[in-house]
């Protein structure tokens, strides 16, 4: 096995029993902390393990770097450890339906130098719909040791306050219309957007069924989002530094790698009255 942005159902049935296989189960819920763990324990893919977005995928908040800061590289390589990933072994990771919450480790993954990882095409959803196997079993994992590579570059707050209006970089903020524009703001103080970024909500991403647009579709939204931009100078922004690597995802889809990710991004970015907001369109 060799997948290394999505997988479908249809690929990963076959490969279920594979021994180089770990599934990831990535569930969660904003308003709700230990859903995604409640609905694991309730029902999973076959020997799939559970990571949480807030206490696995996560570091300390300090109020000033965002509601989910990247964690601890050897903490998060110990995690990884425990639940058996290490150099050769297939990663697929999962959520619900449409990958918001599994592309974000996903990309983890990716930036510590992995990239036999991909997320699940049509999540949970699309796998129950088509009558493939889960269960509420505990999964065993024979703990190995990960062992991280440098990570790859991401894109700071001072980086993207450097270069407002010179067109250097360009964000693009994977958030609802709504909160980008700055009529609503459910989870930050500030409503708003960065200033030049531009809105690609994530699930723009994907089709009516909830999977992933072909890589051709993909590549002609982004190119018509972009102009004459290199995906190398495309930095990723969204509330917390999640649901926009659905968007870097969607990229690598396409054939466009090369893009960044702010980590931080608007709730970083927001908790720093001097820097500046937009609103509207």
């Amino acid at each position: 096995m060799n997948y290394t942005t999505i997988i479908s159902t249809d690929a990963l049935a076959a490969h279920l029993t594979d021994p180089n296989l770990v599934i990831v189960d990535c569930r969660h819920n904003l308003t709700e902390s230990d859903a995604g763990a409640n609905a694991y324990r309730s029902a999973h893919l076959p020997g799939a393990f559970f990571l949480h977005l807030d206490r696995d995928l996560s570091g300390p908040k300090t109020g000033k770097n965002g509601r989910h800061p990247l964690p601890d590289i050897a903490l998060l390589a110990a995690t990884l450890g425990r639940i058996g990933i290490d150099g050769i072994k297939q990663v697929v990771t999962y959520d619900q339906n449409g990958g918001m919450w599994a592309s974000r480790l996903w990309w983890m993954l990716q930036w510590l130098g992995h990239d036999r990882v991909a997320v699940l095409d049509g999540g949970l959803d699309k796998w129950i719909a088509e009558g493939r196997p889960v269960n509420a079993a505990s999964s065993v994992a024979r703990t190995t040791t990960f062992v991280p590579k440098p990570p790859r570059p991401t894109a700071s707050a001072q980086e993207i306050l450097q270069h407002l209006g010179d067109d250097t970089l360009t964000v693009l903020d994977a958030r609802a219309p709504e909160r980008y524009r700055g009529d609503i703001e459910p989870m930050d103080p500030v409503a708003g957007h960065i200033p030049g970024a531009i809105n690609r909500p994530y699930s723009t991403n994907l089709t009516a069924q909830g999977t992933f647009k072909s890589a051709e579709a993909l590549r002609h939204e982004f190119e018509g989002q972009f102009a004459n931009r290199t995906a190398a100078s495309i930095v990723h922004q969204c509330g917390s530094g999640v649901t926009a690597c659905h968007n870097v995802l969607a990229m690598a889809i396409a054939g466009l790698p090369g893009s960044r990710l702010y980590p931080g991004s608007w709730s970083e970015w927001s908790s720093d009255t001097t820097r500046p907001v937009a609103r509207g369109g």
